[in-house]
């Protein structure tokens, strides 16, 4: 069985013109509603915690449950959460059955502040849709409690924040979107699963996801442009966040090696492959990759790629008999890395959402 292919163009307009411009106005520059989260914090199995943003018809982050309004915490000026999950504010977490659910998984380094979690999350909610976005650890803004962080295979992680969102609205239709490297770890939670993954969700998406790993790794790491801009980019965060961890954690991480890290492979190479067990950066892309998996899956998925992803060669994207057929290939030439930027001047971020939408309400 093969992957289905939607052939229809994402109508990146002409004063945007390439895929590093489309990247990086989409990221910095485009405009679009922002909209506020209540938050609230899991423990872990392992004695770690992470944060997920709710947002809800019904649940509103400047107001409690009983019509109070309230004033921002300002332990969360940080993100986009105003205030915590109250007891009370569940019974506003629609427990009507077939209610419209979907959650989130961010990218490297992203959170709910991130521009497409926020364009997506507005565009779902205000059609009625519980949202929440799960943060990875160490991504909400707070240093999560352990010495390892998160990966892009980290598929265990993915099954319990599954586990926490569809315990709170137990009743509710989950759908699940995973963007960059939250979409690698999502697919390889799904491929492992097979045909069991389709008692947890009614449809998934995945965009601009790097299904390779050591061909995008690689990429990143050796082009100039991706060792100049996008790794010095993302190592401008990650490296202060696992510096830290060094000194709560004295001998378990190489911080002098660290400092000295230029690109993910060496951060990978340093950090994040023998700390979550594997032997070197190309090991860990190579295990951790979602791509090999992309045969297994049985729940209706939308992997969304563009051809021009300045993060994924083309030539690492899946072709439809590397899928299984319950796969929609969509891979349009333009719209960088989770750009899809549209509109005349100064363009907007609502292809995505809609694109999304679309594929979701013909499978509910």
């Amino acid at each position: 069985m093969t992957a289905q292919i939607d052939t229809s163009s994402c109508p990146c307009p002409a004063w945007l013109p390439g895929s590093h411009l489309q990247t990086l106005y989409g990221a910095l520059v485009a405009r679009y509603h922002h909209i506020a989260f209540v938050r609230e914090r899991v423990d872990t199995p392992d004695g770690d915690f992470l944060d997920f943003d709710w947002t809800a018809p019904g649940l509103f982050s400047d107001r409690l449950a009983n019509g109070q309004m309230t004033t921002p915490d300002p332990r969360l000026a940080h993100t986009a959460a105003r205030r915590w999950m109250q007891p009370e504010d569940w019974a506003d977490v629609s427990t009507a059955a077939d209610t419209p659910a979907l959650v989130l998984f961010h990218g490297l380094e992203g959170s709910s502040r991130s521009h497409y979690a926020q364009a997506i999350a507005q565009h779902f909610r205000a059609r009625g849709w519980i949202v929440v976005i799960a943060h990875f650890r160490s991504c909400s803004g707070f240093p999560n409690r352990m010495a390892r962080a998160y990966y892009s295979g980290d598929s265990e992680d993915i099954a319990f924040m599954l586990e926490v969102v569809r315990q709170r609205a137990p009743l509710a239709r989950w759908h699940a979107v995973g963007v960059s490297m939250g979409g690698n770890a999502m697919l390889k939670h799904f491929g492992e699963l097979g045909a069991t993954a389709q008692t947890q969700v009614e449809a998934v998406a995945a965009i601009s996801v790097p299904l390779d790993l050591a061909v995008c790794g690689r990429h990143l790491s050796e082009t100039w442009l991706g060792k100049s801009l996008y790794s010095r980019y993302f190592l401008r965060t990650m490296k202060v966040k696992i510096q830290e961890k060094a000194k709560r954690f004295p001998g378990n991480i190489d911080a002098l090696r660290l400092s000295q890290a230029r690109t993910l492979r060496e951060f990978d190479d340093t950090y994040t492959a023998p700390m979550h067990g594997y032997k070197n950066a190309l090991d860990y892309w190579t295990r951790a990759a979602c791509k090999p998996l992309l045969g297994n899956i049985a729940v209706p998925t939308l992997l969304l790629n563009a051809r021009n992803d300045p993060f994924v060669p083309e030539a690492s994207l899946p072709s439809s008999g590397e899928c299984s057929s319950s796969v929609l290939l969509h891979q349009p030439a333009e719209g960088g890395h989770a750009g899809f930027v549209t509109g005349g001047f100064p363009g907007n971020l609502g292809w995505l959402p809609n694109r999304l939408a679309r594929f979701f309400e013909l499978r509910s």
